[in-house]
């Protein structure tokens, strides 16, 4: 997806969603639910004001930030190498945010028959399974990727380490979709792969920095 595409496609995303809560104003509670605990209780609140916009907000900004981290890397010339998958995966994360609105918006609207733990899960799980390809690609940089001493200081360590740990991203979301089946235990079916993966890759990259220093 090309930059000028990722833009416009998220811009509307964004406004969309942000009109979304405007229209559903006046059906919508003072005091919003805005977080869910154990169990799936809700235990906290959020004004309607926050409730309706703050997500749209998070999303513009975190566009911006996205779209800044090009600019400033001094190895942008490494971010050109894979920057169509980044910007799939900027979009991706946008989607999933908006959905998250979706929900929440849902919540307070009375629709309140469904686990918002289970309901994420499906998002969650194609978030992972579609940022192994971009994970998989990248190139060596400061800010996007497996950033450990070792792979920031091996081109080698950098891109080996990530073909691995495009994997375990895809496998990590396709333990999330399985969750969907295991909803009182869904949460463990996202923490533990992803934990096990960020460790996973952690080790691998000390270890072929290692060999490769004494190679």
């Amino acid at each position: 997806m090309s930059q000028k595409t990722t833009l416009v496609l998220i811009m509307t995303l964004i406004i969309l969603s942000a009109l979304a809560g405007v229209l559903l104003w006046d059906r919508l509670p003072a005091s919003m639910a805005s977080h869910w605990g154990a169990g799936d209780q809700v235990d906290g609140y959020t004004s309607k004001l926050w409730g309706v916009f703050l997500m749209p907000l998070i999303s513009a900004g975190m566009l911006l930030l996205f779209m800044l981290i090009p600019v400033i890397d001094p190895l942008k010339a490494n971010i050109a190498l894979f920057r169509g998958y980044f910007n799939n995966f900027i979009a991706m994360v946008t989607v999933f945010m908006l959905y998250v609105h979706g929900l929440t918006l849902a919540w307070n609207l009375g629709y309140t028959g469904f686990r918002m733990s289970s309901a994420m899960l499906p998002a969650m799980g194609l978030l992972f399974i579609f940022t192994g390809p971009m994970i998989s690609r990248a190139k060596r940089n400061f800010f996007i990727g497996i950033r450990t001493p070792w792979t920031l200081s091996s081109d080698r360590v950098w891109d080996e380490t990530h073909r691995l740990g495009g994997r375990l991203f895809i496998a990590s979301g396709i333990l999330a979709l399985l969750g969907i089946f295991f909803p009182a235990q869904a949460i463990w079916f996202v923490m533990v792969p992803v934990l096990s993966s960020s460790l996973v890759t952690i080790v691998y990259s000390f270890l072929l920095y290692q060999r490769e220093m004494k190679a």
